[in-house]
């Protein structure tokens, strides 16, 4: 065919067991995973004999009930969000218990409104607060949402400024402090933020080191979504440092309200140069097994950030808890001292972990259809994946389909094969400028049709009423997976997912769709496929011949 001699760089990367990237390892929870008393209203025996529901809480569960403030609860009925889903039923009374919360729910289960509700009731009930030497009004206490880039912090300011009163004006002032926007005239209620970003305004804003101790007394809430990519790989050192500056400052207020006549330090001053907060992030020991390693690299596959090794709680002391810490993620694996849920339950071990339904897991709201390729038959499977959209429901009769795939070249030589077909389609990837991804993505959520990404669209992107998502290339890791499959069947809606696969990655779709039929973590699949990468490994090492099928089978 002349669109598959148009196609040869594709060959959907041309995956290979040997060749392919170091997969992502989780491991099974151990005994106290299944014991630990999470507090989600989604895992509770009532919920389950109340309802059948995979994402709305029983109907007698409401805003009100959880606590929310009468004019919160008639801004979110404004915006048709009348009855709390599971994982906001289950978190939303922790995070207003003013305990620091991690919530670890699949993609689609309303996370964002999740940690957005609390925090704007925190907001609209405090009034004055009474720390020592200051009385301020509500807009002196702010809340701080940390992402892990432009796009999904300028994502929660949207979601944020749609919560009206009953004017129609926001209820809060809410800031991006990221790309091309500055730090605002007027002190918000919640600022929304990278930490490179952050960090970089504190200290061009403010040579004299005075705004920065203000700024960070203000904040009392601090959020970090996404916390996964931001507790590993490039973003670990920045996020480490901020926690530690604020958790200083809870030390700093803590011993002047038990030493009233104790004058308040210059905290930046000491910032620079005090141990207690040096950047703590574990260092590796250099005997490490190659799981070990594989561990290490598990969320960003980045080198790690080598500091010199500080335990917190070696120089921890006990002081009054002044700021609350959540964090938010729909991958989030807790073995191995070098994940992000590792360095959660260390560095937060008294932190109360609200779960969903499908962690890691199939959701059973979502479709999901495997097809064998070749190079001969990929681009006539492609386009009939591509087609079978028109067939399905949509909105308003606007239908959406993310066709996935794993490198920036590979986009754009799908968008070539669809638009030869005669198929228009928009792309995505990291080449492409921000204006151009904010173009396309827009386009696409008010427009519909096709949209060829890599996994840069795959994590947090709210996109509503995506009926249809095609692996065209299959998923490399488990976290790729799981955010690529939650762009559908969202909010409770359903949803279908098309993987295309070859020979060289089918033992490893036939453990995936094995973890789906027993309702298994997904991850174990793809530890599955990394073993028997190991082992091809030690036989081309050894220069055995290639693996039979039914070693293959076996591994």
């Amino acid at each position: 065919m002349i669109l598959q001699r148009s196609f040869p760089i594709l060959n959907f990367c041309k995956l290979t067991s040997i060749s392919s990237p170091k997969f992502i390892l989780f491991s099974s929870p151990p005994p106290s995973f299944h014991r630990r008393s999470f507090t989600t209203a989604a895992v509770t025996a009532a919920d389950k004999n109340q309802t059948t529901d995979t994402f709305f809480s029983n109907e007698s569960v409401t805003w009100s009930s959880l606590g929310v403030v009468d004019q919160l609860s008639r801004a979110l009925s404004s915006i048709n969000l009348n009855r709390p889903s599971l994982i906001q039923a289950g978190c939303v009374p922790s995070i207003l218990d003013g305990n620091d919360v991690v919530v670890a729910a699949e993609t689609g289960s309303g996370k964002t409104h999740a940690y957005l509700v609390p925090l704007f009731h925190n907001l609209l009930t405090t009034t004055t607060t009474n720390d020592v030497n200051e009385e301020r009004s509500r807009s002196h206490r702010m809340s701080l949402v940390l992402c892990p880039n432009v796009m999904l912090c300028e994502q929660v300011v949207r979601m944020a400024n749609c919560i009206c009163d009953d004017n129609g004006e926001p209820l809060l002032r809410v800031a991006a402090v990221c790309g091309r926007q500055g730090w605002p005239i007027n002190k918000p209620n919640i600022i929304v933020s990278t930490p490179a970003a952050l960090l970089n305004y504190l200290h061009a804003i403010d040579p004299e080191r005075r705004r920065r101790a203000e700024f960070i007394r203000d904040v009392k809430h601090v959020v970090f979504d996404e916390a996964d990519m931001l507790l590993c790989g490039s973003f670990q050192n920045q996020v480490i440092r901020l926690i530690n500056m604020f958790r200083f400052d809870e030390k700093v207020l803590s011993r002047s309200k038990n030493s009233p006549s104790e004058k308040l330090v210059d905290m930046e001053s000491v910032l620079e140069n005090n141990e207690d907060i040096e950047a703590d992030s574990i260092v590796a020991d250099d005997e490490e097994s190659e799981d070990e390693t594989d561990v290490g690299k598990s969320l960003e596959e980045a080198e790690p950030v080598i500091v010199k090794k500080r335990d917190w709680r070696r120089a921890r002391e006990i002081y009054e808890r002044s700021k609350q810490y959540i964090f938010v993620a729909a991958t989030l694996p807790e073995n191995g001292k070098r994940t992000a849920g590792g360095e959660l339950k260390r560095l937060f071990p008294e932190a109360k972990w609200v779960s969903g339904l499908y962690l890691h897991r199939h959701n059973p709201r979502l479709e999901q259809k495997w097809v064998e390729v070749t190079v001969d038959t990929q681009v006539d499977v492609l386009i009939d994946a591509v087609n079978h959209t028109k067939l399905l429901s949509s909105d308003n009769g606007v239908s959406r389909t993310m066709v996935f795939a794993n490198t920036v070249e590979a986009v754009e030589a799908i968008a070539t094969v669809l638009q030869g077909a005669g198929i228009e389609c928009y792309c995505y990837h990291s080449e492409s400028s921000l204006e151009e991804r904010t173009r396309n993505l827009v386009d696409f959520q008010e427009k519909g049709g096709i949209f060829v990404c890599t996994d840069a669209a795959a994590r947090g992107t709210d996109i509503p009423n995506v009926s249809h998502v095609i692996q065209a290339e299959f998923a490399t890791s488990a976290v790729d997976f799981l955010h690529r499959v939650g762009r559908t069947a969202r909010a409770g809606q359903p949803g279908l997912v098309t993987s295309m696969y070859n020979e060289s990655n089918r033992d490893l779709v036939s453990a995936v769709r094995q973890a789906g039929k027993l309702c298994e973590p997904v991850e174990k699949a793809f530890s599955r496929k990394r073993s028997f990468r190991k082992k091809l490994k030690k036989r081309v090492r050894a220069g055995g011949n290639t693996l039979h099928v039914q070693d293959r089978i076996a591994a």
